[in-house]
């Protein structure tokens, strides 16, 4: 499977599209702090809607509305992280395919956006979620897990780069 990466890295650098990413100075700068400012904002919104669930952050306001305030944002936003991502990973094909780092970034990635879209589902269908006593322990380790996944998204998402490939 490595071969194959490397094989596709290599062609990858080598397409005109890559080449105009690794020598336009400012091309790859401005993806980086597009992408570094998205996922500031998706991580803000899961984050806010976490506190609330720890009853830390807008108490007074349903969880229903916390999460109708915050979470809708973050699916446009993860379209744009997708592009920004995917032109830097163009640009520097072998700094991400080859790297299991990578990879572990974009597990947590989906597991993120699954417990994203589950809690803002159940939140919609049930205005009460987590409020009464027997469920608030299930929505403190959704809340719980949810804020270590996108942590771990930040941590490996930075990590890329002390762990690339040769």
């Amino acid at each position: 499977m490595e071969a194959l990466l490397t094989g596709f890295s290599k062609w990858l650098a080598a397409t005109s599209l890559s080449h105009t990413i690794q020598t336009v100075t400012w091309i790859i700068p401005t993806l980086q702090t597009i992408h570094i400012l998205c996922v500031a904002t998706v991580f803000s919104s899961a984050v806010l809607v976490n506190l609330r669930i720890f009853r830390l952050f807008e108490r007074d306001e349903p969880l229903r509305e916390v999460t109708r305030r915050f979470i809708p944002p973050i699916w446009p936003v993860l379209i744009v992280l997708l592009a920004t991502g995917s032109l830097l990973i163009i640009g520097e094909p072998r700094r991400s395919l080859i790297n299991a780092t990578f990879y572990l970034k974009m597990a947590l990635l989906l597991v993120a956006i699954l417990l994203t879209a589950t809690l803002q589902r159940a939140a919609a269908s049930s205005p009460d979620l987590f409020e009464n006593r027997n469920r608030q322990l299930s929505g403190r380790l959704l809340a719980t897990l949810s804020t270590l996944v996108w942590c771990g998204i930040l941590f490996a998402g930075r990590w890329i780069a002390y762990t690339q490939a040769g």
